[in-house]
C-alpha cells in the first residue's frame, strides 16, 4: 500500500503539428467510424493526424465532437467563425496548432465553454507545439483572456468532482509521484467538462470519465515494451518507510519492484483494481464506485489479477508434485 506525497515560434496557422506521436487520445468512445456520419452533407471530417499527441487530442477531440454532433458541414461552420473550408479542415485533423482567437471563434460557435479549453490548448501549445509565451499572449490578443476564468463549470459536474477527485489524485500518485500528478487531475476535469453532456448521456458517468483520466495519466507515465513502468513508486511504499535496517529496506525494495514490474504486465483493467486496491487500499465497493463497474466485475479482476502475480513471482519449481 502507498501513501501518496503533481526568438518566439512563428504563428504560421499552416505548420504542422510537431507533438510527439505516443500520445495516447484521452476521450473515449470516439472511434474512427464517428468521423462519418451517415446523412451529413458536404466534406466529411478526416481522421486525426497520428503525430498529434496527447495534449493537442486534449481539446482536439471534444471540439470534433460537438462539431460532428452539431450538424453542420465545414463550409457552414467556416462562414460563422470566418475561416475557410480548408482552414478548417486543417484545425480539425490536427495539422494546424491555432492562435487563440480562432479556437476561441470555434468555441462561440460550437456552444463549448472557453475557460476549460483555453487552458488545454495553452498548455498544448506550450509543452507539445515549441510555441512561446509570447505566441501564446500574442494570439489571445484579440481576445480578453480574462473572461476565460470567469466561467464556472456546471453544477453537477462539481458535485462529481467532489466525490471521484480525492480517488484520482490516489491513482495518479502511484504512477506520478510528483508535480505532474496536479497537472494530470486538472487536465481531467477539463477535458471532461467539455464533454460534460456526453458523460451525462454515457451508460455510466463514472466510467465515461474514468477513462479520460487513465488515459491522461498514461499519457504522461514513462512506459517500456508497451507496458506502464512505476517501479519509482516502491519508494513510496508504507512496508519499506518503516523499516530501519539497511539490508531489510534493499531487500523489500527489491520485492517491490519486481512486484510492481509484474504489475505493469497486467492487462488494463485488471492493472487499475490492483492499483487502487493493493496500493491505494481503497475497498472494494470504492473501487467499484470509482471505476463504475460492478462489484462482481471488481472482484473477478482482482482474482484473476492475483492469480498472475502469483505465477510471476513465485512459479512453481520444475519438480514440484514429484518425488525427490
Amino acid at each position: 500500500m502507498t501513501t501518496p506525497s503533481d526568438p518566439s515560434a512563428a504563428p504560421e496557422e499552416r505548420e504542422p503539428s510537431i507533438s510527439p506521436a505516443a500520445g495516447m487520445s484521452a476521450l473515449p468512445s470516439l472511434s474512427a467510424g464517428s468521423s462519418r456520419r451517415r446523412g451529413r452533407l458536404g466534406r466529411p471530417l478526416g481522421q486525426i493526424t497520428p503525430d498529434c499527441g496527447s495534449a493537442h487530442r486534449a481539446w482536439l477531440e471534444p471540439l470534433r465532437e460537438t462539431y460532428l454532433a452539431s450538424g453542420m458541414t465545414m463550409s457552414q461552420l467556416g462562414s460563422l467563425i470566418p475561416l475557410s473550408k480548408s482552414k478548417v479542415s486543417e484545425l480539425m485533423s490536427g495539422r494546424m496548432y491555432p492562435r487563440w482567437e480562432i479556437l476561441y471563434a470555434f468555441a462561440v460557435v460550437l456552444g463549448l465553454p472557453d475557460a476549460p479549453l483555453y487552458r488545454l490548448w495553452r498548455q498544448a501549445a506550450l509543452e507539445t507545439q515549441n510555441r512561446s509565451r509570447t505566441w501564446v499572449e500574442g494570439s489571445s490578443a484579440g481576445v480578453k483572456v480574462a473572461t476565460t476564468s470567469a466561467s464556472a463549470p456546471p453544477m453537477d459536474h462539481d458535485a462529481f468532482r467532489d466525490l471521484t477527485e480525492d480517488g484520482y489524485r490516489l491513482y495518479t500518485s502511484v504512477f506520478l509521484p510528483d508535480e505532474r500528478r496536479e497537472l494530470v487531475i486538472t487536465d481531467t476535469f477539463d477535458q471532461l467538462w467539455l464533454c460534460w453532456p456526453r458523460a451525462l448521456s454515457s451508460p455510466d458517468a463514472r466510467r465515461f470519465a474514468w477513462k479520460i483520466l487513465r488515459a491522461t495519466v498514461m499519457s504522461r507515465t514513462p512506459h517500456l515494451d508497451g507496458r506502464p513502468e512505476f517501479s519509482d513508486a516502491a519508494f513510496d511504499t508504507v512496508t519499506l518507510q518503516s523499516l530501519s535496517d539497511g539490508d531489510a529496506i534493499m531487500k523489500q525494495l527489491n520485492e517491490t519492484q519486481a512486484l510492481f514490474k509484474a504489475m505493469g504486465r497486467l492487462p488494463d483493467n485488471q492493472l487499475d483494481v490492483m492499483v487502487l486496491r493493493r496500493l491505494c487500499g481503497m475497498s472494494i465497493t470504492a473501487v467499484s464506485d470509482i471505476l463504475g463497474v460492478p462489484l462482481a466485475t471488481v472482484r473477478s479482476d482482482e482474482r484473476h489479477a492475483t492469480r498472475f502475480l502469483d505465477l510471476a513471482l513465485c512459479p512453481p519449481s520444475d519438480n514440484e508434485g514429484n518425488p525427490t
